[in-house]
């Protein structure tokens, strides 16, 4: 009897939490906070959204977002609208992300460098910004020992650019513990709270914990609520999504002129290395005071200067 009680207690416990999974589940359709045209790229079987705006005579720009629990093109909402006054501007959600499609993949740096690589093939010397992690990949497509012979850009933009932002080594076990269907739901449901986005963004994001409005928190919930959110993020926050690109022989290889952002209240990913990454690599270094991983959002006239004046470097280079 006191065995079946326990059994029948287990069930019900399941039942709960299965049912508490699916209860945070965000059913609706996305739409995208950038205002401008909403486009699809098909990439191995998978529909990439993407937004565009501006003349598509004018120069390519492509921005990259940088990875993280709810990461999409959204970063770039600040930017986006005036970028395109000049440039023709496009901004993908990477697979996994945003409302691109989510296939239960066990996401890897190498098959993010590929994408990257294959979208910018898609344009004539595009300019690109690229954020974070992005910012190694797209770097590594570029230049260094991984670059493709078909590319070639007009201008380089990172934001606080990293190679690793995740655990090194990887730990697989974290990695299938986000990804399994119950326990999984569940730990990534935490993750991906609405306190725990404030607290992310507070504690690592934006030097102004006040700069992220609640309805852009609510857009970031949402986005890592719809099905199969979890995989990509799995792999983020296990080091899957690490790149073995050395970033600074991929930046000093470029044959554009880099310029490097950084908030220099940046803790993740300190100033300090931002400073290293540019002695090793040649690039310029800007460095934006009252800010942190995100000074695009927090001061976006400057980052607009920054990457207007970077782009009349690398067309005069």
């Amino acid at each position: 009897m006191r065995l079946r009680n326990l059994a029948g207690t287990a069930l019900l416990g399941v039942g709960a939490l299965a049912a508490a999974n699916v209860g945070l589940r965000y059913e609706d359709e996305l739409e995208s906070p950038l205002v401008g045209e909403d486009g699809t790229f098909r990439w191995r079987g998978m529909d990439v959204a993407y937004t565009e705006g501006g003349d598509p005579e004018d120069p390519d720009l492509v921005l990259l977002h940088g990875i993280n629990a709810a990461g999409s093109a959204g970063e770039w909402r600040e930017v986006f609208g005036d970028l395109t006054a000049d440039h023709h501007v496009v901004a993908p959600d990477l697979p996994g992300y945003g409302r691109s499609d989510r296939p239960p993949l066990r996401y890897s740096a190498a098959l993010y460098e590929d994408f990257v690589g294959d979208f910018l093939a898609e344009f004539d010397e595009p300019a690109v910004v690229a954020s974070s992690l992005s910012a190694a990949y797209a770097a590594g497509a570029l230049a260094g020992d991984s670059a493709r012979e078909d590319l070639e850009v007009s201008g380089f933009v990172g934001v606080c650019p990293t190679a690793v932002a995740g655990p090194s080594p990887p730990k697989p076990w974290l990695r299938e513990l986000i990804r399994s269907p119950l326990v999984g739901s569940a730990v990534f449901n935490l993750i991906a709270s609405k306190p725990s986005i404030r607290y992310f963004n507070a504690d690592h994001g934006y030097y102004d914990p006040d700069a992220p409005t609640e309805e852009w928190v609510d857009y970031e919930w949402r986005t890592s609520h719809v099905e199969n959110a979890r995989f990509a993020p799995a792999s983020f926050v296990s080091g899957y999504l690490n790149s073995d690109v050395d970033l600074a022989a991929a930046l000093a290889d470029l044959e554009v002129p880099p310029t490097i952002v950084w908030g220099r209240e940046a803790d993740v990913s300190p100033l300090s290395d931002g400073r290293e990454l540019a002695d090793a690599s040649g690039a310029r270094l800007v460095v934006f005071d009252r800010a942190a991983l995100l000074p695009h959002v927090e001061h976006p006239n400057r980052f607009l200067e920054t990457v207007r004046e970077s782009l009349v470097a690398g067309a005069t280079a």
